[in-house]
C-alpha cells in the first residue's frame, strides 16, 4: 500500500513536472525579445534601434501592397516606428498624416494611458513612395488599408486596447481609419482635424478671420499683409536675390510673382495658425511707416518665402495631390485688400503640384466621411483650439453618435489638446480614452474628475510644441 502511494506520489511531482514545462514552453513566445517578435511579421525589417530609458524604440520597414484590392500589383516598403514599453499595455495607433519621425517620441494619449506606440508613414511620402509613383493609389481608402493591415499584424503581439490618434491632417487620417476599418480601434483622439465637406463653399473661414483675437492684433496683422503687396515690386527684388542666393525655382506654381503672392496671402492663416494672440506683439502696429525689412521679416517668420519655391513645395506633392483631389482646400477672400493689389486669390492644390501628375476632384468623398461621423461615431474625441483657422469647418456629431465628443481648447491654436481644455472637459476627455483603452481604474470609473495621465510628463518624449510648416497645410 505504500509502494503503491509513493509510486503514486512520485506519478503526480511527474506530472506536475511536465505539466509546468509544457506551460512555460507555450508561453514561449512573451519570452521572446521584442525586436524578434516584431521581425518575425511577414514583411517587416529593421532599419535602426534607438535606446530610450524605459522604453525601446525600432524604425522600421513594413512591404505595403500599392494597390490593396490588388495586391500583386506590386508593393512598396512603408516607413513605421514602434515605441515599446510592454506587450501587457494599451496601444496608440499615431500618424501625422506626412512623413513619420525617427526620434523617439510620444503623443498625448500615449502619455495618458501609459502605454506602447505604433507610429505610420502617410504612403506617398518618401522614403514611403512607391517607384514609379501611381499617383491615382494615394487616396484616403488605400491609407486607411496600410493602417488596418500594420494593426492586423502588430495585434497579434500588442494584443490589449487600440487607439487611433493623430494631428491636423493626422486627425483626419485617423477619422478616415475610423470610417473605413470602424471595429480596429477601441477608440479614436482627433486633434484639430479640418472637414472640407463642401469644397466650393468656405465663407466659414471669412466669417473666422473677421472676428479671431482681438480688432487691434486683426488690424496689425491685416496691416502689414496689405503692404507686403503694396511694395511688391521692390519686395520682389529682394525675394529673387533671396532666391538666388539659395538656389531657388519656381516652375511648379510658375513664377516667383506668384510665389509671393501665395506666400503673403497665407500670412494672417499662418499667424493665427502657429501663434496666440499674445503675439500679436511683435506684429508690427504700424505697417505704412515700416520698413522693408521689417515687412518682410514679418512674412518670412510666419509665412516664409521658401514655401512655394519648388523645393519648398516638393516634400508636400502628396499633401496638395490630396488636397486637389479628395481633401478640399480653402478659398479665404481679403476684403482689407483693394483689388487691384490681388492678382491670383487664393491659388488651388493643382498650382502646387508637377503638371504631368494627373488630378481630378471627387467632390463627394468628403461628404461621405462626414455623414458617416455624424451618423455612427463611436467613441470618437474631437479636439480642436479657438483660435486655429483649420477649426472653422470641423466635425460635428450627429443624433447616431454615440460616447463621443467634440472639444475646442479656449485660445489654442493648430497645436490644441486636451491638456489645453477646460478643467470639466479634460477630466471627462482623459476618463474616456483612459476607459477605451482599457485602464480606467474604479475610481475613474465612478468620477471622471478623478482622471490623469497614468505616465509622467517627459520633457524630450512629450514636446507639445505644434510642429512649423511654413505654408497653409492642416
Amino acid at each position: 500500500m505504500r509502494k503503491a502511494l509513493r509510486w503514486l506520489l512520485a506519478l503526480a511531482v511527474l506530472i506536475g513536472t511536465v505539466s509546468t514545462a509544457g506551460a512555460a514552453t507555450a508561453a514561449q513566445p512573451e519570452a521572446t525579445d521584442i525586436k524578434d517578435r516584431l521581425l518575425s511579421v511577414p514583411g517587416m525589417s529593421l532599419i535602426e534601434e534607438k535606446p530610450y530609458p524605459g522604453y525601446r524604440f525600432f524604425v522600421l520597414n513594413y512591404t505595403q501592397p500599392v494597390d490593396h484590392r490588388h495586391p500583386s500589383k506590386g508593393t512598396f516598403q512603408q516607413r513605421i516606428t514602434v515605441l515599446h514599453k510592454d506587450t501587457a499595455r494599451p496601444t496608440v495607433f499615431y500618424t501625422g498624416g506626412y512623413s513619420v519621425s525617427t526620434t523617439p517620441s510620444r503623443r498625448e494619449p500615449t502619455q495618458i494611458v501609459d502605454g506602447n506606440q505604433v507610429s505610420m508613414e502617410y504612403r506617398y511620402f518618401t522614403p514611403s513612395r512607391p517607384e514609379p509613383a501611381d499617383w491615382s493609389k494615394l487616396d484616403i481608402w488605400q491609407a486607411a488599408s496600410d493602417q488596418h493591415r500594420i494593426f492586423t499584424a502588430l495585434k497579434k503581439i500588442y494584443s490589449q486596447n487600440w487607439i487611433s490618434t493623430g494631428g491636423s491632417k493626422g486627425g483626419m487620417t485617423a477619422t478616415y481609419y475610423e470610417r473605413f476599418y470602424p471595429r480596429d480601434m477601441d477608440g479614436v483622439v482627433a486633434y484639430v482635424a479640418p472637414n472640407d465637406v463642401v469644397n466650393k463653399e468656405d465663407s466659414a473661414y471669412d466669417r473666422f478671420f473677421a472676428t479671431v483675437g482681438t480688432k487691434e492684433c486683426r488690424d496689425r496683422l491685416n496691416g502689414v499683409q496689405r503692404e507686403a503687396l503694396v511694395r511688391r515690386a521692390a519686395l520682389e527684388e529682394r525675394y529673387r536675390a533671396y532666391a538666388a542666393e539659395n538656389g531657388y525655382t519656381f516652375t511648379t506654381i510658375g513664377s516667383l510673382d506668384r510665389a509671393y503672392e501665395a506666400v503673403v496671402l497665407d500670412y494672417v492663416w499662418g499667424f493665427w495658425q502657429y501663434s496666440t494672440l499674445k503675439d500679436c506683439d511683435t506684429i508690427p502696429a504700424d505697417a505704412k511707416n515700416a520698413t522693408d525689412g521689417e515687412i518682410w521679416d514679418s512674412v518670412d517668420t510666419i509665412s516664409g518665402f521658401a514655401a512655394y519655391t519648388d523645393q519648398g513645395l516638393t516634400p508636400y506633392t502628396p499633401y496638395y495631390y490630396q488636397a486637389g483631389t479628395q481633401l478640399g482646400a480653402p478659398t479665404i477672400h481679403f476684403p482689407h485688400i483693394e483689388k487691384k493689389y490681388i492678382r491670383y486669390g487664393y491659388q488651388p492644390p493643382r498650382n502646387f503640384v508637377p503638371r504631368e501628375i494627373p488630378m481630378r476632384f471627387q467632390p463627394f468623398v468628403m461628404d461621405d466621411v462626414d455623414a458617416w461621423v455624424k451618423r455612427n461615431a463611436r467613441q470618437m474625441l474631437f479636439v480642436y483650439g479657438q483660435n486655429d483657422p483649420w477649426g472653422a469647418e470641423p466635425f460635428r456629431l450627429g443624433k447616431g453618435a454615440r460616447d463621443s465628443y467634440v472639444f475646442t481648447a479656449p485660445g489654442m491654436n493648430h497645436g490644441a489638446n486636451v491638456a489645453g481644455l477646460v478643467p470639466e472637459q479634460k477630466a471627462l476627455a482623459t476618463a474616456r480614452i483612459l476607459d477605451w483603452a482599457g485602464v480606467a481604474s474604479a475610481a475613474v470609473q465612478e468620477n471622471p474628475s478623478a482622471a490623469k495621465p497614468l505616465a509622467r510628463f517627459d520633457a524630450k518624449l512629450d514636446q507639445r510644441n505644434i510642429e512649423r510648416e511654413p505654408a497653409l497645410r492642416p
